[in-house]
């Protein structure tokens, strides 16, 4: 073989292999710029995750108005309970 086909050959090699390596890399930069924003989505998803639920502080407040709005109640019927009711009362006698 001639030597200007060996060269033809091995440059025509060369520029496939080059253009391969070159879509093949900027294949591999596509996928890391589409793997950091991934990354970014899922650490603002478990921020928000986490944002949900309810502070410590919260809940002890929320716990402490129903606990006094459950004895305010509670007074109220017990003063009803203490109250004598005169309709039944009445009831009785004329049954």
């Amino acid at each position: 073989m001639d030597q200007t086909l060996i060269n033809w050959l091995l440059g025509v090699f060369g520029a496939t292999i080059g253009f391969l390596l070159t879509n093949i890399w900027s294949a591999i930069k596509d996928l890391q710029v589409a793997h950091a924003k991934s990354v970014e989505r899922v650490n603002a998803m478990e921020v928000l995750v986490v944002g949900d639920y309810v502070r410590r502080e919260h809940l002890d407040k929320v716990i402490e108005t129903l606990f006094k709005k459950l004895d305010k109640i509670e007074g109220i019927v017990d003063r009803k309970a203490d109250r004598p009711d005169h309709r039944h009362e009445d009831r009785a006698r004329t049954d």
